[in-house]
């Protein structure tokens, strides 16, 4: 898929000296390795990193995968409960699921690479001679990346009938079905994640990097956008300067690679490397070592996996919110994150909860510092969730829109996720001021901060109060969100 990509370890360059001694030229991959060898202490001297490099190992993802069993709607004879919530265990439940399921990093015969994996990619070392070298090449073929499980057994549409049984919870399954992401579509996104990394460690031989976001949450979209992290070192990495510095030199790197367009450096709080990938059509965010995002990423995914109903939920409210223009942080409404925690918080917060706190039953699944590259392997071993509510999809998106409109109370209340309530809110600086306030579940920190102006906060009020309105008296999804229009994009 990328002809024209370099391989691992090639300088970002054409080299002057291809015939080192005048008589013989030199292997290729030698010139490739002493010119990696030779820019990456170069790169790290640059940067106030200090040699707090990561660990030696490895520099592929860990393996982790999804591998949903066949499954049916819950029954009323579902056991063992649990803080006085159904919890399915044992053997025989029908959802007996196994979560994020590690294999060895060498693949089994005939099986594919989970994905999140990239082909291991060899960095010869100084005792290895030329023969060697060469044949660690890394352009033998490349395993295409593996296709993503169904997320409820084989037929999720069966699946998620059980709770569409009225109008409006047809359509919503409906839009869920046409605009979800694909497993192809995640392929796409990784094989670029893939090449990628490899063409990153010719700069920096240790780093890797992480699909990040709704594209691995579970919560994207066909046309979602893909995050990526470039883990490069342990400890947190200055921002303001360091992190620049890195994406300039990925910056010029990106500039060399004819399937990467339009490479934008943005500085921000986080700066970023926005590009576009020819090949995909897939548009990217890079940042660097904004490990707080691979976090969040694999406990939405949780979440995501733990209850049939929480992804078709978020994606409808995630374009009711676009199509009402209260979905952009770069304009001062509501980012597309901030949405995901608000309907998980809702799911968590009623009577009958449809989700738990994954980070209160689990605690040492999500531990704040759990080392990076152990987080795709946190909640391995969570059980299947299963709620005794066992409300419609409609009527839980009447519930969400009623929730924010009239019972939660926007001027003394902090959204909490991390607890599954709400927190009283405090004076502290980062609640303070603040005209929506919603946790971040790691790091504590306001991720509605970008809503600044009342004008804005009030106009994503009325269009709460507005919709359930609508909503309630009519009961069809397309009075306030047009379907066919919004399949059709």
């Amino acid at each position: 898929m990328y002809p024209s990509a370099a391989p691992a370890g090639c300088p970002p360059y054409n080299s002057k000296n291809g015939h080192g001694n005048g008589l013989y030229p030199l292997p290729q991959a030698f010139l490739q390795h002493h010119q990696q060898l030779a820019e990456a202490p170069r790169n790290i001297a640059n940067t106030n990193f200090h040699g707090r490099t990561l660990p030696a190992g490895p520099s592929d993802i860990p393996l982790y995968d999804w591998k949903p069993s066949p499954s049916t709607p819950p029954g009323p004879h579902a056991s063992a409960l649990a803080n006085g919530r159904k919890r399915h265990s044992g053997d025989h439940s029908p959802y007996n699921l196994k979560r994020q399921h590690f294999s060895s990093p060498v693949p089994h015969y005939g099986s594919p690479p989970a994905v999140g994996t990239s082909p291991s990619v060899s960095r010869p070392g100084p005792r290895e001679t030329q023969s060697t070298l060469i044949q660690h090449s890394p352009l033998s073929p490349q395993p295409s990346a593996p296709r993503m499980p169904p997320l409820w057994g084989e037929n999720p549409r069966s699946s998620l009938q059980a709770y569409a049984k009225d109008k409006l919870s047809g359509q919503m399954v409906e839009l869920f079905e046409a605009c979800q992401q694909q497993s192809t579509d995640l392929e796409r996104k990784e094989l670029c994640r893939a090449q990628l990394q490899r063409e990153i460690q010719r700069l920096f031989p240790l780093v890797r990097l992480y699909l990040a976001g709704s594209s691995l949450s579970g919560f994207g979209s066909r046309n979602s956008d893909a995050d990526l992290c470039l883990v490069i070192q342990a400890a947190p990495v200055d921002q303001r300067n360091d992190a620049v510095y890195v994406l300039s030199l990925i910056q010029q790197l990106f500039y060399r690679l004819s399937y990467i367009e339009r490479p934008q450096l943005i500085r921000a709080k986080v700066p970023i490397l926005k590009f576009r990938d020819k090949v995909s059509g897939v548009e990217f965010d890079l940042n660097v070592n904004n490990t707080v995002g691979i976090r969040n990423t694999f406990l939405l995914r949780s979440y995501a996996y733990a209850e049939r109903r929480v992804r078709p939920i978020i994606l409808v409210v995630k374009r009711w919110a676009r199509h009402h223009r209260i979905n952009d942080a770069s304009k001062g409404t509501l980012s597309s994150y901030t949405l995901v925690l608000m309907v998980l918080h809702y799911l968590q917060t009623l009577p009958e909860p449809v989700i738990p706190s994954l980070q209160n039953e689990y605690p040492e699944c999500f531990s704040p510092s759990m080392d990076i590259h152990r987080v795709p392997e946190g909640p391995r071993d969570i059980p299947p969730y299963s709620s005794s509510n066992q409300a419609s999809l409609g009527e839980l998106l009447l519930g969400f829109l009623k929730y924010y409109t009239s019972v939660f109370r926007w001027d003394k209340q902090v959204i909490s996720v991390r607890e599954a309530k709400a927190l009283p809110k405090s004076n502290s600086l980062e609640w303070r001021d603040k005209f929506i306030c919603v946790e971040e579940p790691f790091d504590g920190t306001n991720t509605a901060r970008a809503v600044h102006e009342k004008v804005k906060f009030d106009a994503i009020k009325a269009q709460f109060a507005e919709s359930w309105q609508m909503l309630q008296l009519r009961k069809d999804l397309s009075f306030i969100l047009p379907i066919r229009n919004t399949i059709q994009r």
